[in-house]
């Protein structure tokens, strides 16, 4: 999710700072240009240490980039390797961190492949080739592991999105992927899900998108207390309140005063706007929380929905407005009346359509309580990926507020 996106892309150059398994830092190895310019993509870092350098690593975590935000241009990264090799001098210091994630630390991610192979053993299984690292940052760390003909693929999420492997366990049933197991430490192993991401998706397979959705969110009604007893964050009208008048107050030297006083406005008036939108007739439920056609992937005739971890308690809509964001805007209007006639079916009576109108702020407004949340528990090397979000989402929510007055 970004709030704003740049029209080109800037070619990225990895450095690789190098460490063994017991945290030794060996030097670092020349500049890598790779063709992938997001930086917490690291598939082609390997590779291009492996075909260039001729040895074998892990990237860990990012320690610094040149650039003030992704993606692109500079970038250096610390990455374990499993014995010494000839490397450039480096001047830095890798130093602890009290936030710093199990898997961008030597060993971690061995210790998660240990941990995968185990599972896969328990359901006969076993790898049939090394592992591929995809993607290592402050949210997840993600490795394809090959068993025959497929691959089984392992994600290990921060303690804030843990609960994606109780969520995805308790969705069993719906079109969500299957799991070979999970455990309370942020890590699932997901079965192959055939087909392609959905980010091109044609409009009939966006309306499937929308209708599974629902769906999903329908089935949980009046189950709140199983979404809190997984551990899901509440995003619920007092909760939310609360959580968007904090993000506001974080992060006002950062607007303008004009921004500041139409969200000061704002907040004050959420109670309020809450009582209406609750009006309209649809409860709280499930909400996906990252709901857009990229986490879904499929066929023409099956699609399943992914990427649970960003998962909360709260009004269904919230789900909508980063949805249409995604999508053709020729589709919008026709993805909104399907979405209505889902929820008026499921909910006879309500009016999704005018809670969806009220929601729209509240909604943007959330993703900036969400990014803070992300800043709040991540080390400060890795900030620079969110640093800029909630004021940017909050800039956003401000100029959609003053749209519609």
């Amino acid at each position: 999710m970004e709030s704003q996106e740049e029209t080109t892309v800037p070619s990225r150059t990895a450095r690789l700072v190098l460490v063994t398994s017991d945290g030794t830092v060996v030097g670092s190895l020349p500049p890598l240009s790779v063709e992938v310019p997001w930086w917490q993509e690291v598939e082609s870092i390997v590779r291009a240490a492996r075909e260039r350098h001729g040895i074998d690593v892990t990237v860990l975590r990012l320690l610094e980039a040149a650039r003030d935000r992704a993606p692109g241009g500079d970038v250096t990264y610390l990455a374990e390797i499993a014995e010494p090799v000839p490397a450039e001098a480096w001047a830095g210091k890798v130093e602890a961190h009290p936030l710093r994630l199990a898997y961008a630390e030597p060993g971690g991610p061995a210790a998660d492949l240990d941990w995968a192979v185990r599972v896969l053993a328990g359901h006969g299984l076993a790898p049939t080739a090394k592992p591929i690292q995809i993607r290592s940052w402050n949210l997840s760390s993600v490795w394809r592991i090959p068993i025959g003909g497929h691959s089984a693929w392992l994600k290990v999420v921060p303690a804030f999105l843990a609960h994606e492997g109780r969520t995805i366990t308790a969705l069993a049933g719906h079109h969500v992927p299957t799991l070979y197991g999970h455990d309370e430490h942020g890590r699932v192993l997901i079965a192959e899900i055939p087909g392609d991401d959905m980010y091109e998706a044609a409009l009939p397979q966006l309306l499937g998108m929308v209708t599974l959705l629902v769906e999903i969110q329908a089935s949980w009604i009046d189950r709140v207390g199983e979404l809190r007893a997984m551990g899901l964050p509440d995003w619920r009208s007092p909760s939310l309140c609360s959580e968007i008048a904090d993000v506001v107050r974080r992060t006002s030297e950062e607007l303008s005063e004009d921004e500041r006083e139409t969200l000061r406005r704002f907040v004050q008036g959420l109670p309020a706007l809450f009582a209406e939108i609750y009006a309209c007739g649809l409860p709280d439920t499930l909400v996906h929380g990252d709901c857009h056609p990229g986490n879904f992937r499929g066929t023409e005739r099956e699609i399943t929905l992914l990427d649970w971890g960003d998962s909360g308690i709260g009004h269904p809509l919230l789900d909508q407005s980063a949805f249409l964001d995604a999508v053709p805007p020729e589709h919008i209007e026709t993805i909104k009346d399907h979405w209505n006639r889902e929820w008026q079916a499921h909910v006879p009576g309500s009016d999704p359509a005018r809670a969806a109108e009220l929601l729209a702020p509240v909604a943007m407004a959330r993703r900036a309580v969400i990014y803070q949340r992300f800043l709040d528990n991540i080390e400060p090397s890795e900030r620079i990926y969110h640093r800029d979000d909630p004021a940017g989402w909050l800039r956003d929510t401000a100029a959609l507020l003053k749209k519609s007055d």
